[in-house]
């Protein structure tokens, strides 16, 4: 039986199973190929209850930690309203094909219609062709305003 809940912060529980689930998606090859610090770990749901505008989705099978989306709000100037963002996204190997992703994508998409958000937000992995198709099959496409400009890309500066 899948499970999907937004996680409380402060239930030890639903902690305990973001870390786990937010490592073993560290410690695969998509999610960077190398476990967190401990301190990542320990200070996760803490921090996170400090920040009003992000929460995190929870799949659990068999009242197994099974799946993870840890999602944050934003706002689309352009349709002066609200989005949420959908920062990290994993799914247990040994779950995947069960429809965890699909659940938990349903549960992401009803709370942005009960907030009025305008849109739904991701990035992905150039090379991540299957995690590309599975979000295909969900609705969501790269982001162009005009195709002779090519679609946008997401980079970073690393602060730390």
């Amino acid at each position: 039986m899948i499970n999907i809940i937004q996680a409380d912060y402060t239930n030890a529980q639903h902690a305990s199973a973001m870390g786990y689930l937010l490592n073993e998606y560290a410690k695969d090859p998509m999610g960077g190929g190398a476990a967190l610090p401990e301190s990542v770990l320990n200070n996760l749901a803490p921090q996170l209850a400090k920040r009003p505008h992000a929460l995190t989705v929870l799949a659990f099978v068999d009242d197994k930690p099974a799946g993870l989306m840890n999602v944050f709000e934003g706002f689309s100037t352009f349709k002066c309203k609200p989005l949420l963002n959908i920062h990290d996204i994993t799914v247990l190997a040994s779950f995947r094909g069960q429809g965890v992703s699909r659940h938990m994508f349903k549960f992401v998409e009803q709370l942005a219609v009960e907030r009025g958000c305008c849109k739904i937000t991701l990035e992905v992995l150039e090379g991540n062709t299957l995690a590309k198709q599975a979000y295909a099959n969900f609705g969501f496409q790269s982001y162009e305003l005009d195709p002779t400009l090519g679609k946008a890309l997401f980079w970073e500066k690393p602060l730390l």
